[in-house]
Formats: C-alpha cells, structure tokens, sequence
C-alpha cells in the first residue's frame, strides 16, 4: 500500500507536539523532511542591512564644458568612458569670434603703450613744473582706462581658453588666430559628449561633461521606521563589492511615491568596485542598543500574521522563537530576539515547522 507525501507528514507531527511552540522531531524525521540547520550569526551592534542605493557622483565633481565662443568644431578627440588629465585638449574649434577678441586686444595693446608713454612724459614735466596738473590728471586718467581695457580684453581671452603664455606671444607676434583649443579642467573621465565634428555652436554650448569618480557617493532610499537608530557619521558597507564609507546627511523630508528618506554616504575605500549609475545594497551601522541584533537569510522567518518567528534547534527537535524584524533586505533581514547568540536556526524545511506549529500537515 502506497503512503502519500502529505500522510507521512502527518504521521510525523501528529503527536510530536509538546505545546504549540516545541516540535519534537528525531534526527531521522529531520533528515526525511529535508531540514538544514545554521549557526545564528554574531551578534550584531546594530544594522540596517540591504537597503537599496544608486551610486553616483558627487555634483561638486562634475564640470560642464562648453564653447567659450560661438563657432563650429573642427575635431573632437575623447570619447564617452575616456580618461583626460587636466589642460588635455578634448576639441578643437573654428571661431571668427576667436580672432576678433584677438584683435582687440592687439588694438588696447597698443593703445596701452601710447597712454604709457605720454604719462611717463607728462609725469617727468609735471615734475619739473612745466605742465599744469590738470594736463597730467588727465594724462593720468587715459593711462588707468587703457590699463583697464587691456586687463579686460586679456581677461576675455582667457575665459575663452588662451593661456598667459598664448597671450604674451599673440602680442609679441601679432598673429591672429581662429583655431581654439577645448581642454579640460581636471583630471577625470568624460561623462557625455554632445556636439561632434561639423557642428555650428553657439557660443556657451555644452560639448561635454568631465567628472573626478574617486571618491563616489551613494544615495540611498531608506523606510522611515528604519532611520530613527541611524546619524550622521554611520558607517556604510556594500558587501557585494567590497566597498565601504560613512554617512553624510539625513533628508529632511518623505519621498512622495514610496515613503522614503534619501540618505546621502560617501564611499571612501572599494570606490573602483563601483561605477556610477549602479544599484547596490548597503548596509548601515544603528546606535548600539541593549538587544542584539542578528542578519539572517529571510528563507529562516516564518510569518504567522502578524508575528514573525525562526525555529531554533535543541534537543527535541525545534522550538518556535518569536521575533522582530528591523528591516527586511532582497535576501536577509535584520531581527531581533532572544536568543543566547550559539543557537542553531533552521533555513530549509521551514515550511514544514511552520505547518506543524499552525495544527496542520503540509510539506514544502
């Protein structure tokens, strides 16, 4: 005669059953019904474990580059993903604007000199009395405005790209220029790339995005009930990546969607595990409280209503704990309880336990 799966189990249970929390099961009903065992994991000070974050990079560390001019791109020389150092030239463009500014500073070069020269003479007269003081005030006067504008057209120059030393030698050359240099501002990676070659831009045009990528930062959507045991300064592992910070601000306010707070770390070892635009887990360290608290595989809680409970080991076979969850991740939990630390809780098989603890015979 042929026993069903669901007869054998419940020949099993049915009078192994001290109290609604004690299973009695020998080690060869624990075998049959496929039950695995684990040591609970050591005590913890305090956890948020499998929070969801999204890695990004500080705003602080990204630069726009656009055209200081209005022109068209001759050649761009970086791609998306590639690495530049700072002064490194990204792209080259053709800019009338370019040699106009050159230009005019040539012209306040000269007028520079001429309005020199005539206060150092007028000076020298004002001096020996042969001039009135208002001819050397108003030498004077036409020696600061042309000092101002020669300022201001070098100013102009650099701002769109030109060095001290292109400068000095476009006036010591007069030769003008259309030909401008875009480079970038620091060492870093381009991040996007926006205008190509052939390209006509106006000026202040975005071409492209550069970022420093060391140190990353992470922004992460925390459960309100789960932040109250958590400040500034915590410290913030990403176990899958073996990389790890510390906490630098708390939002003040609740997402709309999901209830959330957007918690802010920075990541400051492991940072070349991670690329930004990444979603990870991570792990952030509470206050130390009195209870423990213990990361387990979700697989080990059983949920009966409203309370949450693990079977630990002894024995007799198992006995119903009753628990509570702190904060539930993809694939383990942060719980507390009372548990002594070396217990042995059941992670297969569960299903099982939890048939029997209900008053009824099932299986997985």
């Amino acid at each position: 005669m042929k026993v069903t799966g669901l007869f054998f189990l419940a020949v099993f249970f049915s009078a192994n059953a001290l109290s609604a929390e004690q299973i009695l099961l020998s080690p060869e009903q624990i075998k049959k019904l496929g039950i695995a065992t684990t040591l609970l994991p050591n005590k913890q000070l305090g956890e948020l474990a499998g929070i969801p974050a999204l890695v990004v990079i500080p705003g602080n560390q990204q630069f726009t580059i656009s055209t200081p001019l209005a022109g068209m791109i001759n050649q761009t020389l970086v791609g998306i993903g590639d690495s530049v150092k700072k002064g490194q030239v990204l792209a080259t463009l053709h800019s009338p604007a370019l040699a106009e500014a050159q230009n005019a500073l040539l012209q306040a070069t000269t007028q520079f000199q001429l309005a020199q020269e005539n206060f150092n003479r007028d000076d020298q007269l004002f001096k020996e009395g042969i001039i009135a003081e208002s001819r050397y005030r108003a030498t004077q006067s036409q020696q600061r405005a042309a000092t101002a504008n020669l300022a201001e057209r070098k100013q102009l120059l650099k701002l769109a790209g030109m060095t001290d030393a292109d400068i000095t030698r476009l006036q010591s050359t007069n030769s003008l220029s259309s030909e401008l240099n875009i480079t970038s501002p620091i060492n870093g990676v381009v991040l996007e790339k926006s205008a190509n070659a052939g390209q006509r831009l106006e000026m202040a045009t975005a071409i492209f995005k550069v970022a420093r990528i060391e140190p990353l930062s992470l922004e992460i959507q925390a459960p309100l009930a789960s932040t109250h045991d958590i400040k500034v300064g915590a410290k913030v592992n990403i176990p899958g990546s073996h990389a790890s910070g510390k906490l630098t601000a708390i939002g003040g306010s609740l997402s709309g969607g999901n209830q959330t707070i957007l918690l802010r770390a920075v990541v400051l070892e492991g940072s070349a595990n991670l690329r930004p635009g990444q979603y990870v887990e991570a792990n952030i360290a509470t206050i130390s409280t009195s209870n423990g608290q213990w990361t387990i595989l979700n697989s080990a809680i059983s949920r009966l209503g409203e309370r949450a409970v693990v079977f630990t080991e002894n024995s007799k076979g198992f006995q119903a704990e009753t628990i509570t969850v702190l904060h539930e991740g993809a694939n383990s939990s942060v719980i507390t309880g009372k548990f002594n630390g070396d217990e042995k809780i059941a992670i297969k098989g569960v299903s099982s336990l939890k048939a029997n603890l209900m008053g009824i015979g099932g299986g997985e």
